[in-house]
């Protein structure tokens, strides 16, 4: 266990499970056989990204976090691949409205883990009109997908802007869960600005990569501005065993 992770592992506080409030209603569903084949997820790295939703979003309960913002110390750290999964996962585990949304108007690639278009989205619903969720491509019966859009370059200044706010907002009243996908913290001050905007922040690491000293300086830093780190992801962490017996472990 790398030291990132063991700092990490000590940040996790004590809750209670709580009911579940009322789930807002799923839109009917016109034509079922047009959604994508889920992701590809097995072994061990499943096993992680339901720890990662069960603790981040389902055992406070019905005070447990609706809005996420997952991003990473820096570039290469596969937030997106970690943010696409959990979402695909929390939506085949609650059964209510789940929505991400690709914030990364500089370097998008949401749409490329779930291999559909990018011609409408984020950068279109922060310039244009209309309601947010005509800018999201439903994925599967309850699971949308808001692309950063085919505007980036303009909007790019517009995550900042009161006009985010109530597009989050907006997402917020809609959906029952949104993850958002924001560009590494060492890029850009988005993941804190959005951060405010949210319940609190997933940071990602990359094992074997991210220094213990600037991930610490990256969490003293979000809570300095006081935004909430609910947890962070090891990501492509090797494990000294073989999968079978860690699996029976």
């Amino acid at each position: 266990m790398s030291r990132n992770f063991e700092l990490l592992n000590q940040m996790g506080k004590a809750v209670v499970l709580q009911p579940e409030p009322e789930a807002r209603p799923v839109p009917p569903v016109a034509d079922p056989s047009s959604f994508l084949p889920g992701l590809e997820l097995d072994g061990i790295a499943r096993d992680e990204i339901t720890k990662l939703v069960h603790r981040t979003f389902l055992l406070a309960g019905a005070d447990g976090p609706r809005r996420v913002v997952f991003t990473s110390t820096e570039s290469g750290n596969g937030g997106t691949w970690v943010c696409a999964h959990a979402g695909e996962m929390l939506a085949s585990q609650v059964g209510r409205s789940v929505c991400i949304v690709d914030c990364n108007l500089r370097y998008p690639s949401m749409h490329k883990e779930f291999m559909v278009k990018n011609h409408h989205g984020l950068a279109d619903a922060l310039l244009g009109e209309g309601p947010i969720r005509q800018y999201a491509t439903q994925l599967r019966p309850n699971l949308w997908l808001v692309s950063c859009g085919g505007s980036c370059d303009s909007a790019l200044g517009l995550l900042t802007s009161d006009r985010m706010r109530r597009r989050v907002a907006e997402l917020s009243a809609e959906f029952d869960y949104v993850l958002f996908d924001v560009a590494p913290l060492n890029a850009s001050n988005h993941g804190v600005i959005l951060g405010h905007l949210a319940d609190g922040v997933v940071i990602v690491l990359k094992a074997h990569a991210s220094r213990r000293d600037s991930t610490r300086e990256t969490i003293q830093g979000l809570q300095a501005s006081k935004v909430k780190v609910l947890g962070a992801v090891l990501n492509q962490r090797t494990f000294p065993i073989p999968e079978k017996i860690y699996n029976r472990l």
